[in-house]
């Protein structure tokens, strides 16, 4: 048999009380606090977490509902998220619903069942849209994709104007035929497209923007295709890390040389990109920040649920290397 709260008491000299409130985090003092842990520490002692969230209805644990955990933007922002989480004495259930609506909703349905505090969530467009805080028994904060204004507490990237500045970077380089590849299931995919066209337009040129899954192997195909037109692209955009992965995959398989016979920038400072040849140009979105702060946001609104829905937009920072053409001073 385990050792159970009141073994722990008699151990510590204290009441079953002060133990519960010791492991709740409650308000003890800090010479309690260190008997009460010393004495759970030398018995082994686990506490029921079921029961307990069975009688307080609800548990300190916290979702994170990601939408491709294989993309290292989302484990960055998990890596955030937790962080803080622990900080505050949290535990988090990390989801991965592989941007599919069917999968978001059956993860929402696991939070309420675990009754946990609150869930941070990057859902697809379809959800997003659809999405009714009302339905649900705990606070939800959006990260990367937002719900309709109002809904709910959200941390963005501003995508428009990220992919504008990674466009008109490219335009100064002196690219002229730019493809854009942008994600065909999530907001983000739709308004960095919409940054791409803008910048093109304002311009006088035509816009190529292709919108298709988000992942490396259908890049690498948009890509080849591309490459075999009549009149390919002297440039490429890449709206996330994925499709960056697979657009640089079919340059190289291509034989082409980067800056000088092709241009290739997307999204993500992830590790990889600045080991390829002289690095690729990209948008470095702050991962860390976003994560943090979608957990902070997450916090207050526990503290305080009457607050009206916030939304914090972040901006990126465009990091010029040699995969694009950069004009001497």
């Amino acid at each position: 048999m385990g050792a159970k709260i009141k073994d722990v008491a008699a151990l510590a000299g204290v009441s079953v009380a002060t133990v519960s409130r010791v492991l709740s985090n409650g308000p003890v003092s800090a010479a309690l606090r260190q008997q009460v842990e010393a004495a759970v520490q030398q018995l082994g002692y686990r506490p029921n977490l079921s029961a307990r969230r069975l009688r307080s209805q609800h548990s300190q644990t916290i979702g994170l509902i990601v939408a491709d955990i294989r993309n290292p933007f989302f484990t960055a922002v998990s890596r955030a998220v937790e962080d803080v989480a622990y900080q505050a004495g949290m535990r988090v259930i990390l989801c991965n619903a592989d941007e599919n609506p069917d999968k978001e909703a059956m993860y929402l349905r696991l939070m309420q069942e675990e009754r946990v505090c609150g869930v941070i969530f990057s859902p697809t467009s379809v959800t997003a849209r659809r999405f009714r805080p009302e339905r649900f028994e705990f606070p939800v904060v959006m990260i990367d994709r937002a719900a309709p204004p109002g809904t709910t507490d959200t941390v963005v990237l501003d995508n428009r104007l990220a992919a504008s500045h990674l466009t008109e970077h490219l335009l100064a380089q002196g690219y002229r035929r730019i493809s854009g590849l942008f994600g065909n299931i999530s907001a983000t995919g739709k308004e960095r497209a919409a940054g791409y066209c803008a910048a093109l337009e304002a311009h006088g040129l035509k816009p190529d923007a292709r919108f298709i899954a988000p992942g490396s192997d259908p890049a690498a195909r948009a890509v080849q295709q591309l490459l075999q037109a009549p009149e390919r692209p002297d440039a490429l955009i890449a709206s996330n890390g994925l499709l960056l992965l697979g657009a640089m995959q079919a340059v190289h398989a291509a034989g082409l040389k980067m800056p000088q016979q092709i241009g290739l920038a997307g999204f993500d400072n992830d590790l990889w990109t600045g080991l390829v040849d002289d690095g690729l140009t990209v948008i470095e979105q702050p991962v860390a920040d976003i994560g943090t702060m979608a957990m902070d946001m997450l916090l207050s609104r526990l503290q305080n649920p009457a607050l009206s829905p916030r939304q914090l937009v972040l901006h990126g920072k465009l990091l010029a290397r040699g995969s694009t053409r950069l004009q001497s001073a």
